[in-house]
């Protein structure tokens, strides 16, 4: 490129030498800072909600006095007020992140280990058993998920765990279906012919030689669904069927604070903009895993 005329580089014919340098940035940007920028956020969510409630000189989130209800931002001793009953608003903000943390790990752990099972193993044998498999996914998968898991959630009452198995009807057909494309591609590989020739068994095939290679496609996935649970989470939550009151969850506060929006808009602000940030930091989290490990 060097010896081309500076005409050329110009009209368009050969790049210049910022924009390489530009592009060069980008890759830098996508393959450092696009995961360690996300990965520093979704540390700090995780050492604030479960960490510093520990260590730290946080109140509890219930039981508050109500002579310190609806205490303004900065009042000493509470760092972002009380609520109307008098519960400290930054420990509810750190617990409820807690809860909702909890349950879209939970989920998300459920449909790594279930739904990448299901779909190794469909992949892997493939035919009719294949075809029977994603069936019954897909009929999971036509439902919206947030419908069904109101349905769900109805059906087996208000509590973290039941809000849990609720989500995880979402989380695990979507991983089968990850887990099963990667494995199509794993299937006719040279190593995994060589193992099938050499007489190794089935559960050693897919546990043995499947799941260490279907690892990333299944973690970038689960990081992108983080937010997403988080979100159904929260309105489960918001509509009665999470996490119940008094214990907080971003989406109950979220909640509770429709009541006093009006006269104080911080009850419904502050789990809003806890839980955009965190659906935030883990959906750049994901995109950046995605392009470092160029996973689709």
């Amino acid at each position: 490129m060097a010896d081309l005329p500076s005409d050329l580089v110009v009209a368009g014919v050969a790049p210049a030498a910022d924009e390489a340098a530009v592009a060069r940035a980008g890759g830098w940007w996508r393959g450092r800072l696009g995961v360690t920028v996300p990965a520093v956020m979704v540390a700090l969510i995780f050492g604030l909600c479960f960490i510093w409630p520990i260590i730290g000189p946080v109140p509890p989130p219930t039981g508050g006095n109500i002579l310190n209800a609806s205490l303004p931002a900065f009042s000493p001793g509470h760092f972002l007020g009380t609520d109307p009953v008098g519960n400290d608003e930054w420990s509810r903000i750190l617990y409820g992140g807690r809860a909702s943390l909890e349950i879209a790990l939970a989920v998300q752990a459920i449909g790594i280990v279930l739904g990448g099972l299901i779909g190794a193993i469909a992949g892997y044998l493939g035919g009719w058993r294949d075809a029977t498999i994603m069936r019954v996914l897909d009929v999971f998968i036509a439902f919206p998920g947030l419908v069904l898991a109101v349905a769900i959630a109805q059906g087996l009452g208000p509590s973290e765990l039941h809000t849990i198995w609720a989500l995880s009807f979402f989380s695990v057909p979507a991983s089968a279906r990850i887990s099963r494309a990667a494995t199509l591609q794993l299937r006719e590989q040279t190593f995994m012919t060589a193992a099938r020739l050499s007489g190794t068994s089935f559960p050693r095939m897919v546990i043995g030689h499947i799941a260490p290679n279907i690892v990333p496609q299944l973690l970038t996935y689960a990081l992108l669904g983080m937010g997403i649970i988080m979100i159904l989470e929260g309105a489960l939550s918001f509509v009665g069927l999470g996490v119940p009151p008094p214990a907080p969850s971003w989406g109950n506060m979220i909640a509770q604070g429709q009541s006093t929006i009006s006269a104080d808009p911080r009850y419904v602000f502050l789990p809003s903009a806890a839980l955009f940030i965190t659906v935030v930091s883990f959906n750049l989290l994901g995109e950046g895993l995605r392009a470092r490990w160029g996973t689709q």
